[in-house]
């Protein structure tokens, strides 16, 4: 196994911190879709719920683009055999995702209650099932995908579908969720934000429970499946130490700390996906020989130097602008004691 040169790991890391903003900044939009209907009594109430991510929704999947993208350029192979092995999953998330934008624009085109009851499941669908796949998808990447010497897919999608793989997915819907309550009482009074108090309580230490299982889950996978690639301890008990302390500050009302820091599990649990697979890209389950390797998959050196210097420039604009736009938008939303005129998300 040939050994990764500096530029190939920083770029590797580069990605996993991309996932990890990704997962962080839209996590807490999945879950405040996947609870549109229940925290959301009424139509005005949901309504309100959308206006609190409306204006940065789809700022945050841009990160998804930018992670997508930067793969392709840094390891095309990577790249091409996730696109091949995934490609019915990806297919549905992209689905998924595209369904739920929509929704969130037309669910106020029409003043019906049944044309909005169904773009509202649309959104919760549109949610909750990108937070599963991709966190399956995660899982696959560990615990291993049916591959040939060739890097070619040789499974199917049930292939997918194991133990491991789903309770990841389970896990990462649950952390979602959790974060998405945690924001809504961040930005809404009233009952709302009583509401969403009450449903973050429940759902921090469910969360909590089940990223406890999931890192004993994957530390013993690390340990029997893969010959290197072990877990370095810091990383995956932090990220059980701040789910804890998420549940700690939640059921104590300080809802703002609790949303840090179940969101910095977040981001540890995806590092910890990435450092388990270090100097792996994608661990095949047909033989560890198969296995694609950051320095087997990567792109050439001037290709990464190019990259390199551009993300250096453009970089610190996009977090400059994203969070102004999050300064901007700070302001807490409340139920309006008349209905307001459908419209899209603002």
């Amino acid at each position: 196994m040939d050994s990764p040169s500096a530029l190939e790991i920083l770029w590797f890391l580069l990605i996993a911190v991309l996932w990890s903003g990704y997962f962080f900044l839209e996590g807490f939009d999945f879950g405040v879709g996947m609870l549109l209907t229940v925290i959301g009594r009424a139509n005005v109430e949901r309504r309100v719920m959308i206006n609190a991510i409306g204006p940065t929704w789809d700022g945050n999947e841009v990160w998804l683009l930018v992670a997508g993208g930067a793969t392709f350029a840094a390891f095309p192979v990577w790249y091409a055999t996730v696109f091949s092995s995934f490609y019915l999953a990806l297919f549905v998330i992209l689905a998924a995702l595209i369904f739920r934008g929509v929704a969130f624009e037309y669910r106020g085109k029409i003043d019906s209650p049944r044309w909005r009851r169904i773009w509202d499941l649309a959104i919760v669908a549109g949610s909750a099932l990108p937070a599963v796949l991709w966190g399956v998808a995660f899982g696959d990447f560990v615990h291993g995908v049916p591959i040939d010497s060739v890097g070619r897919f040789t499974g199917n999608f049930f292939s997918l579908i194991t133990p491991y793989s789903l309770y990841t997915g389970i896990t990462t819907a649950a952390m979602f969720a959790a974060q998405g309550s945690l924001f809504l009482t961040l930005k809404l009074t009233g009952r709302l934000r009583s509401r969403s108090g009450l449903v973050a309580k429940r759902l921090v230490p469910v969360a909590a429970a089940l990223v406890f299982g999931f890192l004993i889950w994957t530390y013993l996978n690390a340990s029997h499946i893969h010959d290197t690639g072990i877990v370095p301890g810091v990383v995956p008990v932090a990220a059980l130490v701040l789910a804890v302390a998420a549940v700690v500050l939640a059921q104590e009302n300080f809802f703002g700390w609790a949303f840090l820091t179940l969101g910095a599990s977040v981001v540890t649990i995806t590092m910890t996906l990435f450092l388990n697979l270090y100097p792996r890209v994608l661990v095949s389950s047909t033989s560890n020989r198969y296995s694609l390797t950051i320095a087997g998959t990567a792109s050439e050196h001037y290709t990464l130097v190019v990259m390199t210097i551009v993300a250096s420039v453009f970089t610190p604009l996009v977090l400059f602008y994203q969070s102004w736009s999050y300064h901007v938008f700070r302001k807490r939303l409340s139920v309006p004691s008349t209905s307001q005129t459908e419209g899209p998300p603002s």
